[in-house]
């Protein structure tokens, strides 16, 4: 009978324990589930979850530089290689690779005494027939006195006088060969050209410069100023042409493969020609000044070229720029802080800045960031970029009461420093007054 009824005891605690632990976990699935804007104060905490905090800016009036992008090579304006123009043994180099040399500047030097003993035998022979002919003269005066004393015969004299004209020749063929003998001297030493900056040496010293040598002796480029060739679409073409017929100077500027150092700004030169029909473009040369040699030869650039500047256009910061199933469009702030999306036509586009042709007007607040979550008719705060809540649209915003002046307060509200503990310290005195 005891242990019937231990038994029935024990399977009632069993029972409220069960009933216990279901009850307990109901309660805290219930807690958990609930809705956290009600613990908040209901309406108001609703309102406070569908609002989006985003950072806005204004649409603005101004002007906007358009450019055509291409992609350019740097070319040197001259490049020469420089070869020997006699053949002989090099004896010296005057030259660093890399150096910067100016025109006629000497460079290297071939063996001169071949061309030296070339000189020597053309003087020579000049000396020789010199003589001959000055005798030859002599004699031809010598003939025309006897001619005229009826002693010689006309014949004779005839036949001096060719003799003079032969030898005046000759002196006229040594008088060639002794100038050439002089310039093949002269091209002993080989001299710059033109001003630039001299490539790798193509020879040494103590070997054999031939005149037929296709290498050369060293390559010399111009560097400053240099050009930059670039190709754009025949579209374009007529915009630069009429630019160009107005003589103001086109900028063109030369950036890194990046696109985010500038290198140089020149200025358009020439167009060329004819459009090239395989790739619909035309080549355009740029030159630049390159006083800091930031352009080398052969180098790919990146070109941006100012061919017009559009006054009073509507800009609208290139991060607002949304795309989707609209086509292109941008969140606008309405004065009730809800959002609206706006279709907008993109024109050109210079930095973070985007010129529209419809869609918006100045004034208009467009969303910059916090897109991603915003829909049609979205509610949202307006933020500062480092998280300060701004003012809404149309609203004057107060200032801090710690900068407001004594006069400026909303009714009720009390001068700072007059809170509770002055009112505290008020009735403590009359308290000290009265046990007094």
């Amino acid at each position: 009978m005891a242990d019937t009824r231990r038994r029935r005891w024990l399977w009632v605690v069993v029972a409220l324990v069960g009933a216990a632990a279901i009850a307990g976990g109901w309660y805290f699935l219930s807690m958990q589930t609930a809705d956290p804007a009600s613990k908040k104060g209901g309406g108001k905490g609703d309102a406070a979850a569908r609002t989006l905090p985003v950072v806005a800016a204004p649409v603005k009036l101004g002007s906007i530089d358009v450019y055509i992008n291409a992609l350019g090579t740097v070319t040197p304006r001259n490049a020469v290689t420089v070869r020997a123009r006699v053949d002989g043994q090099l004896m010296s180099v005057m030259f660093r690779e890399g150096q910067m040399v100016k025109k006629g500047d000497l460079l290297a030097e071939i063996d001169p005494r071949p061309f030296q003993v070339q000189l020597t035998q053309a003087e020579g022979q000049m000396a020789k027939d010199q003589a001959l002919l000055k005798n030859a003269q002599l004699d031809v005066e010598r003939y025309r006195t006897l001619l005229a004393q009826d002693s010689i015969s006309k014949q004779q004299v005839d036949t001096q006088e060719a003799l003079v004209r032969q030898y005046q020749g000759a002196v006229q063929s040594d008088q060639g060969a002794i100038d050439n003998a002089k310039l093949q001297l002269t091209y002993s030493r080989v001299t710059a050209p033109i001003s630039g900056r001299v490539g790798l040496r193509q020879i040494d010293p103590g070997n054999i410069a031939r005149a037929s040598d296709t290498t050369g002796l060293i390559v010399i480029t111009e560097l400053s100023p240099i050009s930059v060739l670039y190709p754009i679409p025949e579209d374009n073409v007529p915009r630069v042409m009429r630019r160009l017929a107005t003589g103001e100077a086109i900028v063109v500027e030369a950036w890194d493969r990046d696109q985010k150092v500038k290198l140089a700004t020149g200025k358009l030169i020439t167009v060329d020609n004819q459009i090239d029909t395989t790739t619909g473009t035309v080549k355009l040369k740029a030159e630049f000044p390159n006083e800091t040699l930031a352009l080398f030869p052969n180098q790919f650039v990146n070109v941006r070229m100012l061919v017009q500047t559009m006054a009073d256009a509507t800009l609208v910061p290139s991060a607002a720029i949304q795309r989707g199933s609209p086509g292109t469009f941008v969140y606008v702030v309405k004065d009730d802080q809800t959002v609206t999306v706006t279709p907008v036509q993109l024109g050109p586009v210079q930095g973070e800045v985007t010129a529209v042709t419809t869609g918006v007007k100045p004034g208009n607040l467009v969303v910059v960031d916090g897109t991603d979550k915003l829909r049609e008719g979205a509610k949202v705060e307006l933020i500062t970029p480092e998280g300060r809540t701004t003012p809404p649209p149309g609203s004057k915003a107060r200032a801090p009461r710690s900068e407001r002046p004594p006069g400026d307060r909303p009714p009720g509200e009390r001068p700072q420093g007059e809170g509770k503990r002055g009112s505290k310290g008020g009735e403590g005195g009359k308290g000290g007054q009265g046990g007094g």
